[in-house]
């Protein structure tokens, strides 16, 4: 049991000290802790309601892969992000939105992987950190740059808290439609889009660091 908690929780550890330590003034670890525990108590209403649709025959890929899975996961991160670190004092920077939107998506891929491994095994630990939890931690910087744009700047602001929910669903549901269609050789096709999705978030985060 140990030995799985600690494969499920580590890469978590390891991808938000990388995100943290890159803010130039960094935020208060008691706030991160706190946006880190909301994203991981938001799995099990996400859970209660998907394990709900299992009870209806959807037959679409998209419908599964975009609403059922990316917009009831990416909606609750977004939803937490507005109610409890928007109006925060200390989100005061464009690139803390990135730090608080990727402790609460590690948050939440954290319980998820740690039930995966629970359930399927320690033997996925490695592919798991490579892929989901890396995943869920890259879709809440691009979430978190669109806060801090939005927080930031007075003009687009409602634009910009739109695209933090919805850049993200789009990145997400993209992914598990790539692990949906290409079943047996989905690394061939998931490996490139962690590439790019790297590519993509690092220079976000570059910009909101600037």
């Amino acid at each position: 049991m140990l030995g799985i908690i600690s494969a499920g929780v580590a890469p978590a550890l390891a991808l938000m000290s990388f995100f943290y330590l890159k803010d130039k003034i960094t935020e208060p670890i008691s706030l991160i802790i706190r946006t880190f525990i909301y994203g991981c108590l938001i799995v099990f209403p996400i859970m209660f309601i998907q394990y709900a649709f299992e009870g209806i025959q959807v037959n679409s890929i998209f419908v599964e892969s975009f609403f059922i899975v990316a917009f009831l996961e990416e909606f609750f991160k977004w939803f937490i992000f507005l109610y409890v670190i928007y109006q925060h004092t200390e989100f005061d920077a464009h690139y803390d939105g990135i730090v608080y939107a990727v402790s609460i998506s590690l948050g939440f891929a954290t319980v998820e992987n740690i039930l995966y491994l629970f359930v399927n095994g320690i033997e996925y630990a490695f592919t798991r950190a490579l892929f989901p939890v890396s995943s869920h931690a890259l879709f809440g910087v691009i979430m978190g740059y669109h806060f801090g744009k939005a927080k930031m700047k007075e003009s687009n602001v409602i634009w910009h808290i739109v695209l933090a929910l919805f850049i993200p669903i789009a990145l997400h549901g993209t992914y598990n439609s790539i692990l949906m269609v290409v079943d047996e050789n989905w690394a061939f096709y998931a490996i490139p889009f962690m590439i790019v999705l790297w590519f993509f978030s690092m220079h976000h985060a570059k910009k909101a660091s600037i």
